[in-house]
């Protein structure tokens, strides 16, 4: 295939991605606090193939994703999505995407998280990012950093949770605690 056709086939492609609402996120039950940005991924290749209910998309080389307040680098990326229209035509109209694997060099800017890792799963529809081979999450906005063999992201709810999990943040106050002074018994409670 010639890089001319490899082109038209992307913008094909990306044309249908980014056809659908509400991108890489947010799920399908949650407002969009702003407007709707479409999904765009590009790469250098792209194999895609189609059944009846659903299309899969291999992206590989310099794999960019973009949507509402993401963006996803990576060296490979693995999309299905749900297909919706004609089921004999060549390329279908896609619906919402049921999963997002990207793999190899991951790095990830949703918000004010930063993330990079080996592996990182999207499930859109539960508003989940699951993040394995070393993964490691910084969040300015706390301001701290986690690290784990499994971190699991919550969209919406600021929550993270995961598996041997190493969390540094800030320091914590002084507690007054004096070198000097000889230690003292606790007060007994009344």
């Amino acid at each position: 295939m010639t890089p001319t056709h490899l082109f038209r086939r992307f913008v094909l492609v990306a044309s249908l991605l980014a056809a659908f609402p509400g991108g890489a996120f947010p799920a399908e039950s949650a407002k969009p606090a702003g407007p709707v940005v479409p999904t765009v991924i590009t790469s250098k290749s792209l194999d895609m193939r189609s059944t009846d209910t659903e299309t899969h998309a291999v992206f590989d080389q310099n794999v960019v994703v973009t949507g509402n307040n993401i963006r996803i680098t990576c060296d490979h990326l693995d999309v299905l999505a749900s297909r919706l229209g004609e089921k004999d035509a060549t390329v279908g109209k896609l619906d919402k995407f049921k999963t997002l694997v990207a793999t190899g060099n991951v790095h990830i800017v949703q918000g004010d998280r930063d993330v990079t890792c080996g592996r990182a799963e999207v499930f859109p529809r539960e508003d989940r990012i699951v993040l394995t081979e070393s993964p490691v999450v910084i969040d300015s906005s706390g301001p701290y950093v986690a690290k784990g063999t499994k971190i699991v992201l919550l969209r919406g709810e600021r929550r993270l949770f995961g598996d041997n999990i190493e969390l540094t943040g800030a320091s914590i106050k002084d507690l007054g605690f004096d070198k000097e002074k000889p230690m003292q018994a606790p007060a007994k409670a009344p």
